[in-house]
C-alpha cells in the first residue's frame, strides 16, 4: 500500500470517529454532559442511549486530551448531584455515597431533568460500585489537565468524596483489605463467577484511595489517615497473594493441604488440585499476571485483561510484575490480542462450567461477550500500559490491528470467537467507548506525557501495613 493511502486511510479513520464522538454528545440545559453508550440505528436503542459513567471515561480522557474540558466539568458536576445519599432505611434503595450506573436526559414539556440508574433497570438489579471509583479518577485527570484544583475543594465535592469513602471503608465482615462485591458490579455486569474480591474492583479501589490523598483537603486527617492504613494494606494483599507466575504456581502445586495459625504457607486453603490444567502449559517463563480473584479456598486463575492493566498504569503492580504482564501480551499474542484487542478474560468457560457459573446464560457463551470476547475500548489502556512499561512496539501493533477492522466493521461493541475474528453475536454497532477507545490510544501514543491524567507512579513513602 503506498505511504500517502495508509496516511489518507488513517485521517479517514480518526476524521469518522471523531465525528461519531461528537454525534454521540448528550446535551442538559444546552451544555454537553457526556456521551450516550450506543448509536445503532439498526436495535432498539434499550438503556444504550443513556450515559454510563463507566462507559464515558474513555470519551471524558479524549476531551480532556483534546483541550475540551468543559463537557467533563458538567459531567462532574451534575453526576455529584445525583450520588446517593440515602440512609438505605429501604433495602431496595442504593446505599449512601453510591454513584449511578447511567443517566439520562427526560422532558416535560420545556423543563429538563436527569434521571439516574442505580441498577434498578440493569440486568439482575445488580448495582455498580465501579461507577463512584471512576468518578473520583475522572476527577483528578480533570485537574491534572486543568490545573483547577478549586473544583474537587468545593464543599460539595469534598463530601461527595468522603460519602465514597465511607461506602467503600465501612465495617464489613471481611479479614482481609480488598473490597467485597456481588457478581457483575463492573464492567463485567453479568453473572461470571466475578464476586466477592475481584481484582478489577481491588485495583480501581487502590487507584481511587491514591486519588482521594491528592484531592481530600489536609484537614480531613481522620480519613487521611485511614486511607493511608487501607493503601499499605491492600497493596501488600494484592501483590503477595494475587500474583501469579511460574515460581508462584510451583508453590501452589506443592501447598499441603489444611493448615491453621498464622505462620502458613497456604494462608488462604487453596488446594493444588483447583490449578486449570491449561495454566501450567500457557504460562510462559518471563510473563506474570495477577489473578482474577481470590478469597477462600478459591483462587480464580483466569486472566482478566482491564484490572492487570490498570494495575499498571496505577503502580499497584510493581515495575518488575509490570513488564512480566507485558511479556505474557507478547508471548500470549494471539490469544490476547488476536484479531481486535483486547480479549478482555482468558479462557472463556465452557460446557459444565458456564453453566454452573454463568447460569447458561447465552450471551456469554464461551468466546463470546464478557466470556472471552475482545473488546475495543481496552484498547487505550493496552496503549497506556504498554506506553508506561517502555513497550511501544506493542502499543503500535495494538493500534494497528484495530485501524484495519474498527472502520469498515463500525465500532462494534465487541468481537467473538477464541481470536476476536467475529463481530458479536449481538454486539452493537457505533459503540461509543469502542470509538474513543481508538482515539484515546493514538492521543497516548501522539503525546505519551497524557499519560499522567490516568497513571500514578510508585508509592515511595511507607505504607506500613503487613498481613
Amino acid at each position: 500500500m503506498p505511504m500517502t493511502h495508509a496516511i489518507n486511510q488513517k485521517n479517514a479513520l480518526e476524521t469518522k470517529a471523531w465525528k461519531l464522538l461528537e454525534k454521540s454528545i448528550v446535551y442538559y440545559h444546552e451544555k454537553p454532559i457526556g456521551t450516550v453508550a450506543a448509536q445503532d440505528p439498526n436495535l432498539d436503542a434499550l438503556n444504550y442511549d443513556q450515559c454510563f459513567l463507566r462507559d464515558f471515561v474513555p470519551s471524558a480522557l479524549v476531551f480532556l486530551m483534546d483541550g475540551r474540558t468543559e463537557i467533563v466539568r458538567n459531567f462532574l458536576v451534575e453526576t455529584l448531584k445525583l450520588q446517593s445519599h440515602e440512609k438505605q432505611m429501604d433495602c431496595f434503595q442504593p446505599g449512601s455515597g453510591l454513584m449511578p450506573a447511567s443517566f439520562k436526559v427526560e422532558c416535560n414539556g420545556s423543563e429538563e431533568f436527569l434521571v439516574a440508574d442505580f441498577g434498578e433497570h440493569a440486568i439482575a438489579r445488580v448495582p455498580p460500585i465501579d461507577s463512584c471509583l471512576w468518578w473520583i479518577l475522572l476527577l483528578r485527570a480533570y485537574e491534572k489537565v486543568t490545573g483547577d484544583v478549586k473544583l474537587a475543594r468545593q464543599p460539595e465535592f469534598q463530601e461527595g468524596i468522603k460519602l465514597i469513602l465511607d461506602l467503600c471503608l465501612v465495617h464489613r465482615f471481611a479479614m482481609y483489605p480488598t473490597l467485597l462485591v456481588p457478581d457483575g458490579a463492573f464492567m463485567i455486569d453479568r453473572r461470571m463467577g466475578v464476586y466477592e474480591h475481584p481484582l478489577e474492583i481491588q485495583v480501581l479501589f487502590y487507584a481511587t484511595l491514591r486519588a482521594t490523598r491528592e484531592l481530600l483537603l489536609p484537614d480531613e486527617e481522620g480519613y487521611l489517615s485511614t486511607v493511608n492504613g487501607r493503601l499499605g494494606a491492600l497493596q501488600y494483599h494484592v501483590r503477595n497473594y494475587y500474583w501469579i507466575d511460574l515460581q508462584r504456581l510451583g508453590e501452589i502445586y506443592r501447598y499441603k493441604g489444611d493448615e491453621f495459625g498464622k505462620e502458613i504457607a497456604n494462608k488462604f486453603n487453596i488446594y493444588s488440585e483447583s490449578i486449570p490444567q491449561w495454566l501450567t502449559e500457557w504460562l510462559p517463563e518471563t510473563g506474570g499476571y495477577l489473578a482474577g480473584n481470590l478469597g477462600p479456598g478459591r483462587m480464580d486463575f483466569r486472566f482478566f485483561a482491564l484490572g492487570n492493566l490498570m494495575a499498571i498504569l496505577v503502580s499497584l503492580a510493581n515495575e518488575a510484575e509490570s513488564q512480566s504482564i507485558m511479556n505474557l501480551f507478547e508471548h500470549r499474542w494471539q490469544d490476547l490480542i488476536g484479531y481486535m484487542p483486547v480479549k478482555i478474560c482468558y479462557p472463556a468457560m465452557a460446557g459444565s462450567e458456564w453453566q454452573m457459573i454463568t447460569g447458561c446464560d447465552p450471551k456469554n457463551t464461551p468466546w463470546s461477550y464478557h466470556n472471552g470476547g475482545n473488546w475495543p475500548v481496552l484498547l487505550w489502556l493496552f496503549t497506556a500500559a504498554a506506553l508506561k512499561t517502555g513497550r511501544l512496539e506493542l502499543a503500535q501493533e495494538a493500534i494497528a490491528i484495530a485501524e484495519k477492522r474498527l472502520l469498515s466493521d463500525q465500532f462494534p461493541e465487541y468481537y467473538d470467537g477464541n481470536y476476536g475474528r467475529l463481530i458479536g453475536k449481538e454486539a452493537r454497532i457505533f459503540q461509543t467507548w469502542s470509538i474513543a477507545g481508538l482515539l484515546a490510544a493514538k492521543q497516548f501514543l501522539a503525546n505519551p506525557d497524557y499519560l499522567k491524567l490516568i497513571s500514578l507512579d510508585a508509592i515511595n513513602d511507607d505504607l506500613g501495613c503487613k498481613l
